[in-house]
């Protein structure tokens, strides 16, 4: 497995483990992880802390050079505020762990220049797939139902 997508799932379980959603994001800069993040709603009683966007702000200030080399790796298809965050940012490539139970505005993001990868990744399905299951109502909210 790739082991950027391995460290998303890491993310993704410790958002779980602290009693939120479980997405986890990193975003990857020549080879390194600069920054790291999961989806912290519940826990910071956010209405951004999607977990793009926790990544995002932990990477912290970068110039638009950084951001022209990453690549950012999310265990969910990016929602539409994620989204728009990666093309503001021009970030050019994405990686998402999977897409079958929420679907993003991914066409419209590849429409932009944006390489959006979507392996289908087992664990990840399982993940949101039992969150969903088990927490609907804090499912909805989270995406906006």
């Amino acid at each position: 497995m790739d082991p950027f997508l391995e460290a998303a799932i890491a993310e993704a379980r410790a958002g779980l483990a602290a009693g939120g959603i479980p997405i986890g994001s990193v975003l990857v800069c020549d080879g390194e992880i600069i920054g790291r993040g999961h989806n912290r709603r519940v826990q910071d009683g956010s209405v951004i802390h999607h977990a793009e966007m926790n990544c995002l702000e932990n990477a912290g200030r970068l110039e638009a050079s950084v951001y022209a080399r990453c690549v950012l790796y999310s265990t969910l298809s990016p929602c539409p505020m994620c989204s728009g965050a990666i093309l503001l940012y021009r970030i050019p490539r994405v990686v998402v762990g999977e897409n079958r139970t929420f679907r993003g505005p991914e066409e419209y993001v590849r429409g932009r220049d944006v390489s959006l990868d979507v392996v289908q990744d087992e664990t990840c399905i399982a993940l949101m797939r039992d969150f969903i299951r088990d927490n609907p109502a804090l499912w909805n909210e989270d995406i906006g139902v």
